[in-house]
């Protein structure tokens, strides 16, 4: 891999088409400090303007954790500055990070490589897909500090994993293991640790083989559909199959397909 941008908090791989991203703040747990919070931006920033890039993955320093959430540190200076300051540093950075990926324009795949509590499970349901190692765990432990999830997690996974699941993670903190979370949908699959990245990177490339036109088009349908009423949706898939029509993708896989048929 060739690394990239100089972040002090955030390492930036690229290998072929598939940019790595990593928190690293290992003695930290990559914790998500404003500082890593702006550079995973930043760094999102980037991909998308690349379009020799055409997947991200997203992981962690280490193999204790993907990230344990928002830094107390930083977040305790906010809120001791009152409500006004600490919607603006707390949930504008929080929430304007997982909606950033969660509308990313490419493909983005978590790879958790260990313990996601707060904003690091946040940063899980919002990203398209996820897989997970063995020995990861997933918690939502705000209400132990006395509010609730403020990165968008008490919006997002009740929306994965229904109402009472979710507020059951949500009301009681207590962290659940992998597997369960592959059970409940917040992940897409649990592997051995040793091939966590591996595995990451093969989805990422059984997915970058299609048009990127057509993959940004499923992104985006799925993401701004899969919460309205069913007709609204539909109006969503409809305007982003048109955007896909005159495309090039559109034209090669078909002329692919009836080759293959005239040849039959």
């Amino acid at each position: 891999m060739k690394p990239q941008a100089p972040f002090d908090t955030v390492r930036v791989e690229r290998d072929g088409a598939i940019t790595t991203l990593t928190i690293d703040r290992p003695k930290k747990l990559n914790a998500l400090d404003y500082a890593t919070i702006d550079a995973l931006t930043a760094a999102l920033d980037a991909v998308e303007a690349d379009d020799t890039q055409r997947a991200v993955i997203l992981t962690g320093a280490g193999e204790r954790a993907f990230s344990a959430g928002a830094d107390i540190g930083d977040l305790a200076g906010s809120i001791a500055g009152g409500v006004d300051r600490a919607l603006r540093e707390i949930v504008g950075r929080g929430q304007g990070l997982t909606r950033r990926i969660e509308n990313f324009p490419k493909p983005m795949i978590a790879a958790v490589n260990g313990l996601a509590y707060g904003g690091g499970c946040e940063i899980t349901e919002a990203a398209p897909l996820a897989v997970a190692a063995e020995h990861a765990t997933f918690a939502k432990p705000e209400i132990t500090l006395g509010f609730p999830p403020p990165f968008g997690g008490s919006q997002r996974l009740p929306r994965h994993v229904g109402r009472k699941l979710g507020l059951e993670l949500i009301l009681t903190g207590d962290p659940i293991d992998a597997p369960r979370a592959a059970e409940l949908g917040l992940v897409n699959r649990v592997v051995p640790a040793e091939d966590l990245m591996p595995t990451a990177v093969a989805l990422a490339e059984r997915i970058i083989r299609h048009p990127a036109s057509a993959v940004h088009a499923c992104l985006a349908a799925v993401t701004r559909g899969i919460n309205l009423p069913i007709d609204e949706g539909l109006a969503v898939e409809a305007s982003w199959f048109a955007t896909t029509v005159p495309t090039a993708g559109v034209t090669a896989g078909l002329e692919r397909f009836l080759s293959r048929t005239r040849t039959m």
